[in-house]
């Protein structure tokens, strides 16, 4: 038996697209639902969401498609990176919660458009660094990656409600 799916097809964007991110909110999972409506997150209830600033073109994410076509499996992970410049101790104390934190985050990429991970399973904090640099030139702060595994890809928050809740 073969598996049907309704294809609509990708026509060529002549839009240009940028990339990187712009900032993330992070909260705590366990107080955060959802409303998915037409494909897009339309409301994000609970949690207090934190915004965590960076330096510009120091951030990204990338989702990975993992299928596994004799198990049938299709999942997707999705690594966020972060670069906070400086070590101090307010940044050390937040990354140390996130490091035992289950969390959800909303990212703000560089074309204006919002991201939610952690729908299905919370995002963790997997890796990290605390970096001082040899010379002054040197980066001098902190790369965490946080990571997201899900069975849907990331869904993008509706345009009208991120003006609302992430600015």
């Amino acid at each position: 038996m073969a598996c049907n799916v309704t294809l609509n097809g990708i026509v060529k964007d002549c839009d240009g697209a940028v990339g990187g991110i712009r900032a993330a909110w992070i909260a705590s999972a366990d107080a955060v639902t959802v409303k998915v409506e037409d494909d897009l997150i339309s409301e994000v209830d609970g949690g207090v969401f934190k915004k965590f600033e960076f330096r510009k073109n120091t951030g990204n994410f990338t989702t990975t498609i993992n299928n596994d076509d004799a198990s049938g499996t299709t999942y997707y992970s999705t690594d966020i990176v972060l670069q906070f410049t400086r070590q101090e101790t307010d940044k050390r104390i937040e990354i140390a919660a996130l490091a035992v934190g289950d969390v959800v985050v909303v990212v703000k990429d560089a074309n204006n458009r919002y991201w939610y991970f952690g729908y299905d399973e919370p995002v963790t904090l997997s890796a990290g660094t605390a970096e001082s640099g040899t010379a002054k030139a040197d980066f001098n702060g902190y790369n965490i990656t946080l990571s997201d595994e899900s069975t849907v890809m990331p869904y993008e928050i509706s345009a009208a409600f991120a003006a609302t809740k992430f600015i």
